[in-house]
């Protein structure tokens, strides 16, 4: 609101046949175009940066783990419990966009690396949104793929749907290695508690947490 109150105050002098405020719309036009002139550079300077450290992780023999899944699944914060980490984690649509990557040890493993990504949602061309690309690109190139799901959420099952059909639309092999961490166990009690946990127990792709609390195997 009376963002553009500006414009009411540029005239025109004598012989000037404009309205109020032409001059100063354009220049704001020029503004914007350059703006997304220097944008459009820096995106491409992060794909680049990207594109490099890929391929020094791929000549070192340390496999690339990806967290994926709706937005507010709870997947930066189950990036922080894992990694110590201190990245943004709120109740915010896109609140992660640049890809966060840290060390991480496993049993068995000297060490593996992280990746936290955006958040996904439904009817969204995530693969045409250029802020997107460099963190997307992460997804694509990662050996395992853990799927964050908001096990709480009423359309839990629709926006696993949404997260699987980006996941093909972007090009990520229907091969690669997925495992489930239904979170927000914390959020449940009686009998859906229950009948998760007895779901969970039948299946070896799957495990119920909290990254809130820390319950179930977030390690």
């Amino acid at each position: 609101m009376r963002s553009w109150t500006h414009l009411e105050r540029q005239r025109g002098g004598f012989g000037f046949l404009g309205g109020p405020g032409e001059t100063q719309i354009e220049a704001d036009r020029r503004l914007i175009r350059d703006r997304m002139a220097r944008l459009r550079k820096e995106l491409d300077q992060v794909s680049r940066t990207r594109t490099l450290h890929r391929d020094r992780r791929q000549r070192a023999p340390w496999p690339v783990i990806a967290l994926v899944g709706y937005t507010n699944a709870g997947k930066s914060t189950l990036f922080n419990r894992l990694t110590g980490s201190d990245v943004m984690a709120e109740n915010l649509l896109f609140a992660t966009l640049d890809p966060t990557l840290r060390q991480i040890s496993l049993p068995g493993i000297d060490k593996a690396i992280l990746s936290d990504t955006v958040g996904f949602v439904s009817e969204l061309p995530t693969q045409l949104v250029a802020a997107f690309k460099a963190t997307l690109e992460e997804v694509v190139s990662a050996d395992l793929l853990i799927h964050v799901r908001d096990i709480a959420h009423p359309d839990s099952e629709a926006q696993r749907a949404d997260v699987e059909k980006v996941l093909s639309e972007i090009g990520v092999a229907e091969a690669t290695p997925r495992f489930e961490a239904w979170n927000k166990l914390d959020l449940l009690d009686g009998e859906r508690r229950a009948q998760l946990l007895e779901d969970a127990g039948k299946r070896d792709d799957v495990m119920p947490i909290s990254a809130v609390t820390g319950e179930g195997s977030t390690r």
